[in-house]
């Protein structure tokens, strides 16, 4: 073992956790996959911890660590933040173990989801909306923590969290009579990576344990890269459920021990998995929950007749956000522009681009123009929705020749975020 690793889980440990949350977190199926089973000629495995009891992995880690504590601990009361799935898996343990928590929560988290963990904690909870951001809500839980004396539970970085997560993965090696070549397991702080991969590493060291991260918040890649815990000075935020800036120390350790390998996916095309697995399978996830499905493509010479499971970590989404996940999905694909199209004020431009400009398939998804002014030309910022990105550079061509490109809008960031 690295004479820097502290702490490794005990697979013991793990396998208490999993006696202790029997009767409270449900045993998720692990399903075959045939769409992605006949796409990459491979034995395709899901586990789906999307269909959990507060749809998402995280009760067994909070409920283990919240079953740990004395007498008098659970008296004083539990303080947590979060901007999602562990504030739900806490609201829930709350319930179950009927101990007094205070969850803080950031002011912007969709109503949907300060719902949810009322509807789980019931009594037993107080809700606190607090800051804009989720540091900030914890800077708030942490204060509160230290001033009323109670029991901060962490959502990754707390060894029974670990243990409890971990149990994610002795289920998956119970549930399979094949030997698994492959497990892909998605990464945000760490805790679920850190337990499953001691599972694994103990019962099946010849399984290859990879971690997935979105592409705009490698925080565990960059840290094992590294060698250090490293905080990010700046992270793409959409994959919510897998986007922290800095992992934690105890899940550093372990997964940069216990790992195989680190990869990221990016968020455009987890956005286009979360869409296929509704339109072709009926199964709803969240973005963290696409990651392991994502990353496949990336992988396919490898994985080819091979064993793999995927963990679909949850299926916590905001049904508000289809538009925009429709949105980044075409972005990746290279299907979705955005143009400054100069028109020319005269009778009959805006005819002559849609006819003789736009190709047959091109369709204006997005058109913004206001006449304020005589120049012999006005701007408008058109969004064009593309059915092969082959069709671009001749529609750029059109543009040019009749004299009505402006500018090109989607590698200008500055601009570009005004519009997505």
């Amino acid at each position: 073992m690295d004479v820097n690793v502290t702490y490794i889980p005990n697979l013991e440990d793990i396998k208490k956790a999993a006696a202790t949350l029997q009767g409270v977190a449900a045993v998720t199926p692990l399903m075959q996959s045939l769409t992605y089973s006949r796409k990459f000629d491979a034995n395709i495995m899901l586990k789906r911890e999307d269909l959990q009891i507060v749809r998402s992995y995280k009760i067994r880690g909070a409920y283990n660590k919240m079953s740990s504590l004395t007498d008098e601990e659970k008296v004083r009361g539990i303080v947590c933040a979060s901007a999602g799935n562990h504030a739900q898996g806490v609201a829930m343990s709350c319930k179950e173990l009927k101990i007094k928590g205070a969850i803080y929560m950031p002011t912007p988290t969709p109503k949907q989801k300060v719902e949810q963990v009322k509807m789980f904690g019931e009594e037993y909870i107080e809700i606190v909306l607090v800051g804009d951001t989720f540091d900030d809500a914890n800077k708030a839980a942490l204060k509160n923590c230290e001033e009323k004396n109670r029991v901060y539970v962490h959502p990754f970085d707390d060894e029974k969290v670990i243990e409890g997560q971990g149990t994610v993965g002795l289920e998956i090696f119970e549930q399979t009579e094949v030997p698994i070549d492959y497990i892909f397991v998605p990464v945000g702080g760490g805790g679920l990576a850190s337990g499953l991969s001691t599972v694994f590493k103990n019962l099946s060291p010849q399984t290859k344990v990879i971690g997935v991260e979105p592409e705009g918040a490698p925080s565990m890649k960059t840290s094992i890269f590294n060698n250090e815990n490293t905080e990010l000075d700046h992270i793409e935020k959409f994959v919510d459920g897998a986007a922290v800036k800095r992992v934690g120390n105890k899940t550093f350790e372990i997964c940069k021990y216990q790992l195989d390998r680190m990869v990221t996916v990016p968020e455009g095309k987890v956005c286009q998995t979360i869409l296929d697995l509704y339109n072709k399978d009926a199964i709803v996830v969240e973005p963290a929950g696409a990651l392991t499905i994502s990353v496949l493509d990336a992988f396919k010479d490898e994985i080819k007749g091979k064993n793999v499971v995927c963990v679909v970590s949850g299926s916590n989404n905001d049904i508000t956000r289809t538009a925009e996940i429709k949105e980044r999905a075409l972005l990746y694909a290279n299907l979705k522009h955005y143009f400054i199209v100069r028109f020319p004020q005269r009778a009959g431009a805006l005819k002559e681009f849609v006819a003789e400009i736009l190709g047959p398939n091109d369709d204006i998804t997005h058109f913004e123009y206001s006449k304020k002014h005589s120049r012999e030309n006005g701007p408008a910022v058109v969004g064009i929705e593309l059915k092969s990105e082959e069709d671009l550079v001749p529609l750029i061509d059109r543009m040019k020749a009749r004299n009505f490109y402006g500018d090109y809008l989607n590698n200008k960031p500055d601009l570009f975020q005004f519009l997505v």
